[in-house]
């Protein structure tokens, strides 16, 4: 039997998240002091005590939840469980980069920073309100690929996050992307509604925040990941540490191939997934996909307690 660990994307946050973790284990209280003070501003206190509209901007959403992600995982570490019981580690989107954080590839701190720079670079790169995305419900990956080509006329429309065989988000130029809530439903999509973001993610239009991240990974130290990452671009094991970097800068404007990433860890053994961090959203998607791997959420103390016995 394999086991993954694997960390949530942009959406998975609340106000109070990690709070408990950190008043339980001082290891996990010390992921949030780290990562305030790479930051140089109070961000465990957004999230603690802040304002749900702030903590969702891209810039402070994702480091806080890769700071929440961690937090997890050391209190875990703390309790037993480190990165020698999973065999791969994967995370959506900017889940990612916690994912490598937690696989000893990125420092908290340098993970923390990076994720600031990605966040303001992909807000930078689309003036508000030029972009949008859009979940499209009831349509497999080719379907709703096939709605997005057809909805581009001249602009940039794409099949953005392939999450599972029931839900694919779409993302490019508001118009294109309205086309193509439209054209979901006449195809026969249950649902096809615009999602509450700041940016297209995950479409060419993010090219400017490519580059940007591109300047901003090479000052960085990647270390060999002590498991595996299975990569959002590539839906596949990866862990050299240059193919890594180039991957993620792959990663702003590519598909999350989240669908595809589940697929692969059960063809390779793996029978049980735990989602440290905040929320249950890739859980859910999970079962979607694969309903013979079993779950398991690690976001609370009781959590951490739970997972620790199933061990013994």
């Amino acid at each position: 039997m394999a086991r993954a660990f694997v960390c949530p994307g942009q959406g998975a946050q609340s106000i109070g998240m990690g709070k408990d973790l950190a008043e339980a284990f001082p290891e996990a209280k010390a992921v949030f002091e780290e990562v305030d003070e790479a930051l140089g501003f109070d961000l465990s206190g957004l999230i603690w005590e802040g304002d749900l509209e702030t903590l969702t901007l891209t810039e402070n959403a994702q480091p806080a939840l890769m700071a929440t992600s961690l937090a997890a995982f050391r209190a875990l570490e703390a309790s037993g469980a480190g990165i020698e019981n999973a065999d791969y580690v994967a995370g959506h989107s900017l889940g990612e980069y916690s994912a490598l954080a937690i696989a000893g590839a990125f420092s908290v701190g340098d993970a923390a920073r990076l994720l600031r720079a990605r966040g303001r670079a992909m807000q930078a790169a689309v003036p508000v309100g030029v972009g949008a995305m859009a979940a499209l419900l009831g349509l497999n990956f080719e379907a709703a690929r096939d709605v997005a080509e057809a909805a581009v006329e001249g602009e940039v429309c794409q099949a953005a996050n392939d999450n599972d065989p029931s839900q694919v988000v779409v993302s490019g130029h508001k118009a294109a992307v309205e086309r193509a809530v439209d054209l979901a439903k006449e195809k026969g999509a249950k649902r096809a509604v615009l999602l509450p973001v700041s940016a297209p993610f995950h479409c060419a239009l993010m090219a400017p925040a490519a580059d940007a991240m591109q300047d901003a990974l090479a000052s960085v130290t990647i270390a060999a990941p002590k498991v595996p990452v299975v990569a959002n671009v590539r839906a596949e094991a990866v862990a050299d540490a240059e193919d890594i970097r180039g991957l993620l800068i792959e990663q702003i404007t590519g598909s999350v191939r989240w669908r595809e990433s589940v697929e692969w860890m059960s063809a390779n053994g793996v029978s049980e997934i735990w989602e440290i961090g905040a929320g249950k959203a890739l859980s859910g998607m999970v079962r979607r996909i694969n309903r013979d791997i079993s779950c398991r959420n690690i976001a609370q103390p009781e959590d951490v307690s739970a997972a620790i016995d199933s061990l013994n």
